[in-house]
């Protein structure tokens, strides 16, 4: 039976596709064959002749040569970097949940793992009665939450987490990622949410503008997650 997990921020930038693709690094250094997932991606570059999105290639390459295909891994890709409902509106298209569902059940009926990747924070509309947390939910993985260091992390992690367990899902781990450089106490803040999110640290990683996937797997605990 497949397992698997979703990556969740507390807020757009907060790194959670170097996040995704370190997991799934990591979780293949465990002789896990791993399928990332990003169901929704709004904001296409040129590739090999057709669209993508740079966040799919950055999870299809950290998956190595055996990963499901672009459109196996990104179901809905959206030409304009916004909000994922207003690029869909913008194209006429309207993003449903159950296609996203059936997609991550194809990819989990062939792989030992999915790591799926939100868009956006935990509550970013995906359609008039859709929202990130909708298809968390329905998903039903347990949550790995990036936390983007910064000011005002402290409100937005706890948040998230509170919304994350309302939502009926287990928040399996997170992992601190020092996205500004200049920030006060980093090493106290994180401390702080040690003692508050009720879930295991996986990770910390230190600020870098190329910070790689790869060498970042060093830094991350997996066994939280597949024992």
């Amino acid at each position: 039976m497949s397992r698997g997990i979703f990556v969740t921020g507390t807020d757009t930038g907060a790194g959670k596709t170097l996040a995704a693709c370190a997991l799934v690094h990591a979780l293949r250094a465990r002789g896990l064959r791993v399928a990332p997932m990003k169901p929704v991606a709004a904001g296409a570059v040129p590739h090999a002749g057709a669209w993508a999105n740079e966040d799919t290639l950055a999870l299809a390459a950290a998956a190595g040569a055996g990963a499901p295909p672009l459109e196996a891994i990104t179901p809905v890709l959206l030409r304009e970097p916004m909000a994922p409902h207003i690029a869909a509106a913008r194209e006429g298209r309207t993003i449903r949940l159950e296609p996203l569902l059936e997609a991550h059940r194809r990819l989990a009926a062939q792989w030992d793992f999915t790591v799926v990747e939100g868009v956006g924070g935990f509550h970013v509309p995906l359609a008039p009665a859709l929202d990130a947390r909708d298809l968390a939910a329905a998903l039903g993985l347990p949550v790995v939450l990036v936390v983007g260091l910064r000011l005002g992390c402290l409100n937005h992690a706890l948040l998230t987490a509170e919304s994350v367990r309302a939502a009926g899902l287990r928040l399996a781990g997170w992992i601190a990622n020092a996205i500004d450089p200049g920030m006060a106490a980093p090493g106290e803040n994180v401390a702080a949410l040690a003692e508050r999110l009720s879930a295991p640290l996986l990770g910390r990683f230190p600020h870098s503008p190329r910070a790689e996937a790869g060498a970042l797997a060093r830094l991350v605990d997996v066994a939280p997650l597949v024992n």
